[in-house]
């Protein structure tokens, strides 16, 4: 290779030393091999001879020195050297070429007689033997693919057959919400810009394909919309990508560490959802450690640990061996609870409200709930709740754990004020004080007054939260109030006492209930008509109640779904004019909600009656009215029932019927949060213990609805279909949640 590549440059600078240098500016002849060249001029005096040149050389060594190969470089680009002596100048009378044309050339001499010895031949190697024998790969034989259009942007192709990849649907929806080029669809991009996201997309859907175990599988990525040695596009440019899943990988081996060693194995492998040969499916990993952990936290194991999965794929066999580390940390059951501040939240009061007593197993989700039950007290801040072990397990009995529940004060004073308008209360100004702990624990202290037009109110209200359980309060009332309805003027004074086991926004109970009593002095009347004034009669009322409610509704404040239905019972005794009457007052609710899409149907019925006395012996108060926002839209608040003929006013009755039905449809306006409700309403109201629906009612009319995280704001517009002299054409109802 050395002769080959550097023979010319030998030959040209090391063969002739001797010949003069050309002249400046004079190109050197060709030919300048010859050590003498004989002149033809014989007028010309003779020079003096060149030293002879030195013999050729008589081996390649000789011709390229070993520094030729060690800097071939250096050794191509050297000159004659110092030792070149230049000649006496001379004209060549002849052409120096033609006269060297029959000169031997002492270097082509010398490769004729090179012998070039033959390699021994290769030992065959059996790896480059057994690489031979295999055939270069087909070019991919693509199968039918049924095509999905994403956007003006992107398309999907995936093969025809879905029974050969199950997760098409998931894998779409999955796709279209993290695809870049899906993404900054409807921008303006370049040929360019399109390709660079189209390349992202393909490692999106390699990486979204293993995600569903499918770990051969190739992605074709395809530009459409430019020409070839264009640069930009004539058409808005296309990204196509070819789903080609291939088969698809499933579980191998599952090892869950420790697991084996918990008391209840059997039943927590159960729950760990994946076996040997499943489909693998990387999503799944995630959802089934969050179900044992879950079951973990259910089933006694407070401490448990499970630390981060690990997958590892053998291609060979097509499966994927998963390794989850879980270390149970022994079983436990329920201890004492503890508080950090025992004279503001008792460790006893903290029993008292947990859903667990000492001794039950351990479940993570009755810690939880102790937490929030604390937090719905309303007296706290900040609240923790830590397991310590008390006790460690032994054998195959479980360990003692305590709950040690740690507060922080909340304000406990609050002072409140609102000012309002409702289309059955008038304007109104209401103010209160409250100490939400004044009696510890949870003994609370409210006072209250109300200023309006058609509502004077004074109250002290003592309440005991929690009391003797969960959720259970004991509440005592003392008031004085001047209220003015449609119907009714009362001033009265009253005693009222409940126990009752409450519903809230926080732990909705499909059963509550509630008990009491009440003693009141009511000087009232009916509301008189265009100035009429009915003469005042004084009241002593003493009774009983009670109230039961079955919720099989999906929200307390917005139900969509579901039913309520709620009972009840008030036997009174009442004493006026030295005359002293008994009865029972009775009432039965019920309703209903479905959902047909987004549209919400709500039902209602109502029924009541009031038995053992007549209506002149019952103070007008305590009779039964219809009417309202909350009844019969269409009419005034109390406005429907039987009216004195002299007077004109709303004289009540001793049954009562309503029935309701609305849609609440959503408009999808503010994110959904305003519904269009068309409603129709009807009522009836009797002075006989039993209905009669010959006097019935009826109102109809929309209303909007404005969904709010305390519940939605209410807008009614009603008009009623067989109005009476006294009643309004159009009727509006403004108020905070929905009808029924």
């Amino acid at each position: 290779m050395g002769c080959a590549v550097h023979g010319p440059y030998a030959y040209a600078q090391d063969a002739s030393p001797d010949l003069a240098q050309p002249a400046e500016n004079q190109p050197a002849a060709e030919g300048d091999a010859q050590s003498a060249v004989p002149l033809e001029n014989p007028s010309q005096e003779p020079t003096t001879p060149a030293p002879a040149a030195p013999p050729p050389p008589r081996s390649l060594e000789e011709l390229i020195p070993d520094s030729a190969v060690e800097n071939a470089e250096g050794w191509a680009t050297q000159g004659a050297g110092p030792e070149a002596t230049p000649a006496e100048s001379f004209e060549l009378a002849n052409d120096p070429v033609a006269d060297l044309a029959g000169a031997p050339d002492p270097i082509a001499e010398e490769l004729e007689t090179l012998t070039i010895a033959v390699p021994e031949p290769l030992t065959p190697d059996p790896e480059v033997e057994a690489l031979a024998e295999i055939n270069a790969p087909d070019l991919i034989d693509l199968p039918e693919l049924a095509r999905f259009d994403i956007s003006d942007e992107l398309e999907l192709g995936f093969p025809a057959d879905a029974e050969g990849f199950p997760e098409r649907a998931a894998f779409l929806a999955r796709f279209e919400a993290l695809s870049t080029v899906e993404t900054l669809s409807g921008s303006e991009a370049s040929i360019a810009q399109l390709a660079a996201r189209a390349r992202a997309d393909q490692d999106l859907l390699q990486r979204t394909l293993r995600n569903y175990g499918y770990y051969d599988g190739q992605v074709i990525r395809q530009l459409s919309g430019v020409r070839p040695g264009e640069d930009t596009a004539s058409v808005r440019p296309r990204a196509r990508f070819d789903i080609l899943p291939g088969p698809r990988y499933s579980f191998g081996e599952i090892d869950l560490g420790a697991l084996s060693g918990a008391l209840d194995y059997v039943d927590l492998r159960n729950a760990f959802a994946i076996q040997s040969g499943d489909p693998l499916y990387a999503d799944r990993i995630v959802e089934q450690q969050i179900v044992l952990d879950t079951a973990l936290g259910e089933r006694g194991y407070p401490f448990a640990e499970i630390d981060e999965p690990d997958l590892l794929i053998d291609h060979a066999r097509r499966e994927g061996d998963l390794t989850l580390p879980v270390e149970p940390g022994g079983k436990y059951v329920f201890g004492e609870v503890t508080s950090s501040e025992p004279e503001f939240l008792s460790g006893k009061h903290l029993s008292r409200i947990a859903r667990f007593e000492p001794g039950d197993t351990y479940q993570r989700s009755l810690e939880f709930d102790l937490r929030r039950a604390v937090t719905a007290t309303g007296l706290v801040s900040t609240v923790t709740v830590t397991p310590r072990e008390v006790a460690p397990p032994s054998g195959d009995e479980p360990g003692v754990v305590a709950l040690d529940v740690g507060v922080e004060k909340a304000k406990l004073r609050t002072i409140s004020g609102a000012i309002g308008f409702g289309s059955e209360d008038g304007l109104k100004v209401e103010a209160g004080w409250e100490h939400r702990n004044l009696f510890p624990p949870e003994g609370a202290l409210n006072v209250r007054g109300i200023l309006g037009t058609r509502e004077r109110l004074a109250s002290l209200s003592l309440k005991r939260s929690n009391f003797r359980a969960r959720d259970q309060v004991l509440t005592l009332d003392a008031y004085a109030s001047d209220i003015e309805t449609e119907a009714v003027d009362a001033r009265t004074i009253g005693l009222r006492g409940t126990f009752e086991r409450l519903s809230n926004l926080l732990f909705q109970k499909p059963f509550s209930w509630a008990l009491g009593g009440e003693l009141l002095y009511s000087d009232e009347r009916n509301q008189g008509v265009d100035g009429a004034e009915s003469p005042r009669q004084d009241f002593v009322i003493g009774g009983l109640f009670g109230r039961a409610t079955i919720d099989a509704s999906d929200d307390l404040l917005d139900p969509a779904s579901g039913y309520r239905l709620t009972g009840f019972l008030a036997p009174e005794v009442s004493q006026s004019r030295g005359a002293t009457s008994f009865y029972f007052r009775s009432e039965a609710d019920a309703t209903y909600y479905q959902s047909i899409g987004s549209t919400v149907l709500a039902s209602r019925a109502k029924f009541a009656t009031i038995q053992g006395a007549g209506v002149d012996a019952i103070a007008p108060s305590r009779r039964l009215y219809a009417g309202g926002g909350g009844s019969v839209r269409g009419y005034g608040f109390q406005a429907i029932g039987p009216r004195n003929p002299d007077t004109g006013e709303a004289t009540g009755g001793r049954s009562l019927v309503e029935f309701s039905l609305e849609a609440r449809i959503e408009t999808g306006l503010f994110d959904g949060a305003v519904e269009v409700v068309p409603f129709i309403d009807a009522g009836s109201v009797s002075v006989d213990n039993t209905p009669d629906f010959g006097l019935i009612r009826v109102g109809a009319g929309v209303g909007l609805r404005y969904k709010t995280g305390f519940g939605p704001i209410r807008v009614d517009v009603g008009v009623p279909l067989n109005p009476n002299e006294f009643d309004s054409p159009v009727v509006v109802y403004v108020s905070l949640g929905q009808a029924f």
